[in-house]
């Protein structure tokens, strides 16, 4: 048996066209369109063109763009003081800063300045709360993408069993909190979890979230699982996953790649929640 591949970049592209004719209606109807403010703190490359790529994707779907770039010398007050403006910036619907910033810097305490409302990486204290409880918010983007490449191949989530490899509060955690909403049996595990095959090989769908290159392989995963893989790592022979993949298409039924898996789906729920963002604003009834 070879696994299907799940297709990332198609399922992405889908929703961002999607997003875009709603993007469409939306400013038909109020007048105006949603809007996207990024921060860029100091010169990282690699986050200059993180933010860049959602810059360019949020112009192409029709909202408008708020970029701010402060240097690497930026004080906690003058990072508070852009958050307190775009916070009370009606044309701005989304607000997302970009991490990580300077090690000098507290990042929990500026991400939390944010209002939920805006909150469109879904990261702050109250979005956690939020979601935790089960009450409507802005949800972080990669477990939203992880979930929605389920959906698009129509995987059952209600009453299967789910092993999410990762705690971290970016991902394996709020993504735990999002399949038991939908229902599925979770367990979470990590890289310290004892016997970890025992434990991942009970899964019908495991995703796979630790951060550790190549941690999962063909003994890890039940003949037939549905592998998700989150990770992305820079190796000496291009970009690789958690998952050794070569191993796993092997045994599983169906598998994300690295690159092309849940990576494009991460901006594409940014552009979702930046709409939906908008939406709870100007038409809350809805």
């Amino acid at each position: 048996m070879t696994a299907a591949i799940i297709d990332g970049k198609a399922v992405a592209a889908r929703t961002n066209e999607e997003t875009a004719q709603a993007v469409a209606e939306f400013t038909d109807r109020t007048g105006t369109r949603p809007g996207l403010a990024t921060i860029l703190v100091g010169d990282d490359a690699a986050s200059a063109v993180y933010v860049e790529s959602k810059r360019r994707t949020s112009v192409r779907l029709g909202m408008a763009d708020f970029h701010r770039h402060l240097p690497s010398t930026a004080s906690r007050d003058d990072v508070a003081r852009l958050l307190d403006e775009l916070a009370s910036d009606d044309a701005v619907s989304g607000i997302l800063l970009q991490l990580p910033l300077p090690e000098s810097l507290d990042t929990t305490g500026l991400v939390d300045l944010i209002p939920p409302s805006k909150d469109v990486d879904g990261l702050t204290t109250a979005s956690a709360g939020l979601l935790a409880r089960g009450l409507p918010g802005l949800r972080p983007c990669t477990p939203l993408g992880a979930v929605e490449l389920l959906d698009s191949s129509e995987v059952t989530l209600s009453g299967s069993r789910v092993v999410v490899v990762g705690r971290s509060e970016l991902v394996g955690r709020p993504l735990a909190q999002l399949l038991l909403q939908r229902d599925a049996t979770v367990t979470t595990a990590h890289s310290r979890t004892q016997d970890l095959p025992a434990v991942t090989r009970d899964a019908d769908v495991l995703v796979v979230a630790a951060g550790v290159p190549g941690l999962i392989g063909a003994e890890h995963v039940k003949k037939g699982a549905v592998v998700i893989d989150v990770g992305i790592h820079r190796t000496e022979t291009g970009l690789a996953g958690d998952v050794r993949f070569d191993e796993v298409v092997g045994v599983a039924s169906a598998i994300t790649p690295v690159p092309g898996g849940v990576g494009p789906m991460t901006i594409a729920m940014l552009m979702r929640n930046t709409l939906t963002a908008a939406i709870m604003v100007s038409e809350p009834q809805q």
